[in-house]
């Protein structure tokens, strides 16, 4: 039998890639609402509660309702994409490739993962859980996203006002993003967080450097490499790209949706200065491809049925 599939916020961004990737599909049922009831409570309270999968596309507050509407007594099991669970007790962190595929497969809760901690975490969460890399470490990230990940009032402003083609934030610092990297890190500390948006719809690079020979307890960049190869050499999503080193990473404004994840050991190996980076698709691996990527798993399929995984 189809499962019902509910996506509570289906007119945004990370909604409507949801769907397209879901459409077609003969193992799942999209239940939408009519346009008139998306804001309805009791239309919306009714959905969750009948389907067998919510996955919820709504600003921090508006998921958290959205779960308090949900009978706990019923099965209905939930994928949410903000950030309102991320760091909650009972919910699973929606990253197989860190936390395994069993533990999502069995979870009730499931949080999605923010697009720039997946690269961060991508990086480092191994490294850190290996003992190469220190988890005390000040660790800095520095990342630009394509402007989709804003949301819709950043992307009308971006897409009306022609001369914008920066735009740097988070210098009030405290973003919310930094507890979620710093717990599933396992560090002491949270990362200085540097974000960037671009004129592009869609795309992100995320970047740690790493003075090696500063940092005690570290180990060498080539240890580091291959120990990103081996923890993601079953991945058919992340890959840890190997050969000679790339004079430039690029990003491209009309890039298709591309739901894999590349990343990157780059550097003087022997001076020891080494720049990890993840490179992937804001609303792929850093959203909507991550959360049909967990679907997959919470329905005993395929992890990568309906991913776009050709770059």
């Amino acid at each position: 039998m189809a499962a019902r599939i509910f996506i509570d916020g289906a007119a945004g961004t990370t909604g409507l890639e949801i769907h397209q990737r879901l459409s077609g599909r003969t193992d799942v049922v999209l239940h939408r609402l009519p346009d008139e009831l998306r804001k309805d409570r009791n239309a919306r309270r009714e959905a969750l509660n009948i389907c067998d999968i919510a996955i919820l596309c709504l600003p921090d507050d508006a998921a958290r309702e959205a779960v308090g509407m949900i009978d706990p007594a019923s099965n209905v099991r939930v994928i949410d994409a903000s950030s309102a669970h991320r760091v909650t007790e009972g919910w699973t962190y929606g990253f197989p490739e860190i936390y395994g595929r069993a533990a999502i497969r069995r979870a009730r809760f499931v949080s999605n993962p923010g697009c720039y901690p997946t690269g961060f975490l991508a990086l480092v969460a191994p490294l850190v859980r290996e003992g190469l890399l220190p988890a005390d470490w000040p660790y800095s990230v520095h990342a630009v996203s394509g402007y989709s990940g804003g949301g819709n009032a950043l992307i009308d402003r971006f897409e009306s006002e022609g001369d914008l083609a920066w735009r740097g934030y988070g210098y009030a610092m405290g973003h919310k993003h930094l507890a979620e990297m710093q717990t599933h890190a396992g560090l002491a500390h949270p990362p200085l967080f540097a974000p960037a948006v671009i004129d592009a719809m869609r795309g992100m690079v995320v970047e740690v450097p790493l003075p090696l020979r500063a940092m005690p307890r570290a180990a060498t960049a080539p240890e580091l490499r291959s120990a990103l190869s081996v923890h993601y050499r079953e991945s058919r999503v992340v890959s840890v790209v190997e050969g000679e080193t790339p004079q430039e990473l690029l990003l491209r404004r009309g890039a298709a949706p591309w739901d894999g994840m590349e990343l990157f050991i780059l550097g003087e190996m022997a001076n020891d200065q080494v720049r990890l980076v993840a490179r992937l698709d804001n609303l792929g691996k850093g959203a909507s491809g991550a959360a049909v990527q967990s679907l997959n798993l919470m329905l005993g399929c395929d992890e990568i049925r309906g991913l776009q995984l050709s770059a």
